[in-house]
């Protein structure tokens, strides 16, 4: 069984596509886990089967959060599954002749698997993560376009299209609930990694995304996550030398955005201040 995980938000009709593409494939038996973060969009009833199982969080937990209570629940259900992360603005091409099981089977020792992501016109929009930690440089790095081999290690893999290998986790592993969206991925790569967890990407499948479609009904909101989640991964995973220009930089972009556009600006300048204010939440 494969259980693929995905994060609803005001999002039915994008569910509806992902689901085709699902049920589309051959020989593939799963479960699709929906964590709905909108607990009162009553037209997720329309989706619900027995391949489609729907759990209602109480209120909006943030993308990182809402995956942790879908991998807490598949995690009781089968401490050896396969756990395929994907966004609900995405989808898988007809026919993939991937097989996850086959793959970790092939490859036991990776434990978190991220794949190529297109967009629909067919350009890469992601394909493997880099993270300079001397400089403080969270990156996005085409690992796969120029190689042929089944996987590349990489230092982190995006959330939209991420696979965990439970076998490999002697815990059941989880995303940090101090971000609520954004970077919350990288961080989850760097937390494995650092106990001794292999990262990798694959082209063996590919996965097809509509990029932001959900975060950008709230650019200010999504600014905003962002800048705040970015500085916290910074503060984590480099030193207060590297801290401090990277938070310069951004602020010295916040004070240009000011003048072109206000309301990016003012977002990463709510960012910086939440991010600072946070232990006194």
């Amino acid at each position: 069984m494969i259980y693929f995980l995905t994060v609803n938000y005001y999002s039915t009709d994008l569910l509806k596509k992902l689901i085709t593409s699902l049920l589309n494939q051959e020989k593939l038996e799963f479960k699709l886990i929906v964590v709905n973060n909108s607990p009162d969009d009553d037209s997720l009833d329309s989706i619900r089967s027995e391949s489609v199982l729907i759990f209602d969080a109480e209120s909006n937990l943030g993308f990182g959060n809402a995956c942790n209570l879908g991998i807490r629940w598949i995690y009781t259900q089968d401490t050896q599954a396969i756990i395929w992360i994907i966004n609900p603005d995405a989808f898988l091409p007809e026919n993939i002749r991937f097989n996850p099981r086959m793959f970790f089977q092939l490859h036991p020792h990776i434990s978190i698997l991220g794949t190529i992501i297109h967009t629909t016109a067919g350009k890469v929009w992601f394909a493997g993560g880099s993270f300079f930690s001397g400089v403080g440089e969270i990156a996005e790095k085409d690992f796969l376009s120029n190689s042929d081999v089944d996987y590349v290690t990489c230092d982190w893999v995006s959330g939209c299209s991420l696979m965990i290998n439970l076998r490999n986790f002697l815990e059941c592993p989880y995303f940090d609930d101090d971000y609520f969206l954004y970077y919350e991925d990288f961080d989850f790569c760097q937390r494995y990694r650092q106990e001794g967890h292999v990262v990798a990407i694959t082209k063996n499948v590919d996965v097809l995304h509509v990029p932001s479609s959900i975060t950008n009904r709230n650019v200010f909101n999504k600014v905003n996550h962002s800048t705040y989640s970015y500085l916290l991964s910074l503060e984590r995973y480099t030193n207060g030398f590297i801290f401090g220009l990277r938070l310069l930089r951004l602020l010295g972009l916040a004070m240009v955005l000011m003048l072109f556009k206000p309301q990016t600006g003012l977002a990463k300048l709510s960012g910086v201040w939440r991010f600072w204010r946070r232990d006194e939440s």
